[in-house]
């Protein structure tokens, strides 16, 4: 799945544009490099999502098409700066 769709399907980013955008102004570190918004995302990948001052660093665990609400938060796993 694209990464664009998958920030917006985990309701990391509220809006599919704006994860490209996000991408495209190089906000999103895929392990480490900044991330196209068409990359692949894997489980395993290491994300750093930085808004302004704040950054936060999740591990991809699962891709699927559609997660409810709910079921979101269980696509990834947050980790600390350093992890």
């Amino acid at each position: 799945m694209r990464l664009d769709k998958w920030l917006k399907v985990s309701r990391l980013i509220k809006r599919r544009t704006v994860a490209n955008e996000a991408c495209d102004n190089q906000r999103v570190l895929v392990n480490g490099r900044p991330a196209r918004a068409s990359y692949e995302v894997k489980p395993g990948d290491r994300l750093e999502l930085r808004f302004g001052e704040r950054a936060l660093h999740l591990e991809v665990l699962a891709v699927t098409e559609y997660a409810g609400k709910a079921d979101a938060p269980a696509l990834y796993r947050e980790l600390e700066p350093g992890e």
